[in-house]
């Protein structure tokens, strides 16, 4: 039996793992879920799995966890330090997927463990790339991507002739405002941002969907995944989200990964990996689809691509206050407080007043992520006000 981690367990991507890994009992042993602040759903999860260990980050939560768990032999944990020491606890595979730069030490944590970790955190190589990387080498850890379009790269990649790329495309679905003007944008709601016409997810990732910031951040991870400099780096539209990912390489074949859009396909992919594991996710239908539109993003409506392109040509922390100006800007957007073109002019403003800085431990990289908090909240006060 394979032992496993989910660090984020409560959240759209750990639900979707608590999911497979209940289709399939017999082939894991839970050690650790690791829930935010949904106690109810962590014990259910915990009860569900026969998990060994079920801790909460919200310790003011920890209360009713142990009550939930009662007369159970889970052992039950809460608070920053905890989540950390679950996640250090050796296993066979750990899921990252505690969002935003408060994943970063857990995740950190678990690849120093040396097994394999699947990464559905982006912050660990947008933020702390170098680190992440270095770490991954010193202790001969496994970085599998979740992500829909990284592991799409990942399973293209069938023959590993890395030097034989010339390219790899991400796909982006356009998010709700694919067609609108900007003015349209301008006037966007948190409401009409948050109906994404494909994915379900998190609001958050909803809204750097809209933004394209997801796409922006996926650029800089791939770029770490792979080891490929930015202009090796595509990104094209797809609305229909049915082609993933695409892998060009030096002779003109083109190497795709076609699935639905169900989070499970590439979490059951680093799951099973190096082999397969039967899911219950819908099945693509190519003649029922009949058609599938491809396009060039729009810079100009959605800057978030340029300004990530840039970061990741700065280096350093850039990255890392684009990804943290980014989430203040987002919370702000989500509270009403700026509108929705807001969030890119946000974190360009941030980005251009602290400019380059270097970013090569961890603790570099906490602090610029801080500063840059700081300065996004000033600026989504000032725009406020």
């Amino acid at each position: 039996m394979k032992t496993v981690t989910v660090l984020g367990s409560t959240g759209s991507i750990g639900c979707s793992t608590v999911d497979l890994l209940g289709q399939a009992p017999e082939r894991f042993q839970v050690q650790a879920l690791v829930g935010g602040t949904n106690a109810p759903r962590l014990a259910q999860q915990a009860r569900a799995l026969g998990a060994a260990h079920a801790v909460i980050a919200d310790v003011a939560r920890l209360p009713e966890l142990k009550a939930l768990l009662d007369g159970t032999d889970i052992a039950v944990s809460g608070g920053r330090q905890a989540v950390i020491d679950a996640a250090a606890v050796p296993v066979d595979w750990t899921m990252a997927a505690i969002t935003g730069a408060i994943g970063l030490e857990p995740t950190l944590a678990a690849v120093r463990n040396g097994g394999s970790v699947a990464l559905a955190n982006k912050e660990a190589l947008v933020c702390a790339g170098d680190v992440m990387l270095r770490a991954v080498r010193d202790a001969g850890a496994t970085l599998l991507p979740v992500d829909s379009e990284h592991n799409a790269i990942f399973q293209s990649l069938a023959d590993r002739q890395v030097d034989g790329i010339e390219k790899i495309v991400l796909t982006a679905s356009g998010g709700p405002f694919r067609n609108a003007t900007l003015a349209e944008m301008e006037k966007a709601t948190p409401e009409a941002a948050l109906r994404h016409p494909t994915w379900t997810m998190g609001a958050k990732i909803t809204i750097d969907s809209a933004t394209m910031f997801n796409k922006g951040l996926e650029v800089i991870e791939a770029a770490r995944l792979f080891d490929l400099t930015e202009d090796r780096i595509g990104v094209v539209v797809h609305p229909q989200s049915v082609v993933h990912g695409m892998v060009q390489y030096t002779d003109g074949s083109i190497v795709a990964q076609l699935g639905s859009a169900d989070m499970r396909i590439p979490i059951a992919h680093t799951l099973a990996w190096p082999r397969r594991m039967a899911t219950t996710s819908p099945r693509l239908d190519l003649a029922a689809l009949g058609r599938m539109d491809f396009e060039e993003p729009d810079e100009t409506r959605f800057p978030a691509l340029r300004l990530a392109r840039e970061s990741l040509r700065a280096g350093g922390a850039v990255p890392t206050i684009l990804s943290a100006a980014n989430e203040i800007a987002v919370e702000a957007f989500l509270g009403g407080a700026i509108g929705f073109l807001d969030i890119a002019r946000v974190v360009e403003d941030v980005m251009q007043a602290i400019g380059h800085q270097a970013a090569d431990t961890l603790e570099a990289v906490l602090r610029w992520d801080e500063e840059a908090r700081r300065a996004a909240r000033l600026r989504t006060a000032s725009r406020a006000a």
